[in-house]
């Protein structure tokens, strides 16, 4: 039967387990929480091919537990009972470790059902997911249980696993491997440090390669073939989606014209306009707002262009969008303006408004006095003193100029007006 490679080169021992030297390498605090044997409930969270499987399969291993396995994806409650019913059994002389793939996709009901046999021992729980945890499990697992991220593999590590996975397959099948310089190192550079998948692309690149009087040859341009575009990890409903945009509007924020356009393209080559187009346009008025007012109009033209384009021409707009605002000047006056008014709402804060700026519909009704607004272009300069906010809040300030240029401009142009 067909074995994959990967599965066939998973390491059965913490040393030789690739990357995640932060938490297995000497004195790592998982490492010496197996080392103890006394092995607590845990939860293994970050992408995938990073070693959470094989890392819970050596933790079984090495302890006296029964191994039960289950998919989070596929399982439901009748596969727990079924585990739970073997406790205190012949089945089961140690206890249960139970190993549970992909926990988020597991609602409410079934996770709490694990609740009280973790509580008393006689089940010990590893699950693993790609999603942050503190966003998909529920607060009494997390709370019986210790997190450890993963993270993806160094290239200089998988390259490793690359060269090991030659070798085998070379004695596998009993020929000499050509392997010409910088094809084991591509491979290990584009898997986007998933181990599982740079020895999938060995396998197939292996399955490929042309042979030759007992040789097989492993050129550059077959591994760029093969792994075309494996680099990108992306999930438009997950943390990968959330992380990028993210980024991407920090590097906005940060003024870092080459951090911004290194996201932008992580997310249109995962065909994500709408998620680049939105996070651009919240910046224009988010980060820069008032210390460049155009930017917003300037923006809003490169996304519409960008949208009419399509992909993959719609690169150029929003390139130009994303340069013009991570080195224009910057000013978060406008956002910290409106959350300031959006929390004494929300608080309560709000009363009638002034007669003075209600609508004149009700002038000579019978109302104590009519409406009495100053119409401000009578005014020199365009302005009038009069009362705008409701009379619980008169004298609140929610915008403050920003110092930049374009608003010190705007400050001193009205403490001019009002005198």
């Amino acid at each position: 039967m067909y074995r994959p490679l990967a599965d066939a080169l998973r390491p059965t021992s913490l040393d030789d387990v690739v990357g995640q030297k932060h938490i297995l390498g000497e004195g790592g605090m998982l490492r010496r929480i197996v080392e103890s044997g006394q092995i607590p409930n845990m939860i293994f969270y970050g992408p995938s091919g990073t070693g959470k499987t094989t890392v819970a399969s050596i933790i079984a291993a090495s302890t006296n537990r029964t191994l039960r396995r289950l998919n989070a994806t596929t399982a439901g409650i009748s596969d727990i009972r079924n585990i739970i019913s073997e406790l205190d059994t012949m089945l089961t002389p140690g206890g249960v470790l139970l190993y549970l793939d992909e926990i988020q996709y597991f609602n409410k009901k079934q996770q709490q059902s694990l609740l009280e046999f973790m509580e008393d021992g006689r089940i010990t729980v590893i699950a693993s997911t790609t999603e942050n945890p503190y966003f998909y499990i529920y607060n009494a697992v997390l709370s019986r249980s210790t997190v450890f991220e993963f993270k993806q593999v160094p290239a200089s590590e998988v390259e490793k696993a690359v060269r090991r996975a030659i070798c085998i397959l070379s004695e596998r099948e009993g020929v000499t491997a050509d392997v010409e310089p910088g094809a084991a190192e591509y491979i290990a550079s584009v898997c986007g440090g998933d181990v599982r998948k740079s020895l999938n692309a060995v396998e197939l690149l292996f399955s490929a390669a042309r042979r030759a009087d007992g040789k097989v040859f492993l050129t550059r341009s077959d591994a760029e073939a093969i792994s075309q575009r494996s680099a990108m990890r992306y999930d438009r409903e997950g943390d990968d989606h959330f992380d990028i945009v993210s980024a991407l509007m920090k590097s906005l924020r940060g003024s870092d014209p080459d951090a911004a356009l290194h996201y932008l393209a992580r997310l249109l080559e995962a065909g994500d306009l709408i998620g680049a187009c939105r996070r651009i346009l919240c910046s224009a008025s988010e980060d820069i707002g008032m210390a460049y007012p155009q930017a917003a109009s300037i923006v809003k033209s490169c996304v519409d262009s960008a949208l009419q384009l399509g992909l993959p021409e719609a690169k150029l707009p929003l390139a130009q969008a994303c340069i013009l605002l991570a080195t224009a000047p910057k000013s978060n006056s406008v956002v910290m303006a409106i959350d300031a008014a959006m929390a004494d709402v929300r608080a309560g804060k709000a009363g009638p408004i002034p007669r003075e700026l209600q609508n004149v519909h009700a002038d000579g009704t019978g109302f104590e006095r009519e409406q009495g607004y100053k119409y401000p272009h009578e005014y020199r300069g365009h302005w009038v003193n009069q009362q705008y906010l409701p009379d619980e809040l008169v004298g609140t300030r929610y915008y403050e100029y920003g110092d930049n240029k374009t608003e010190q401009a705007a400050k001193a142009y009205w403490e001019k007006i009002k005198g």
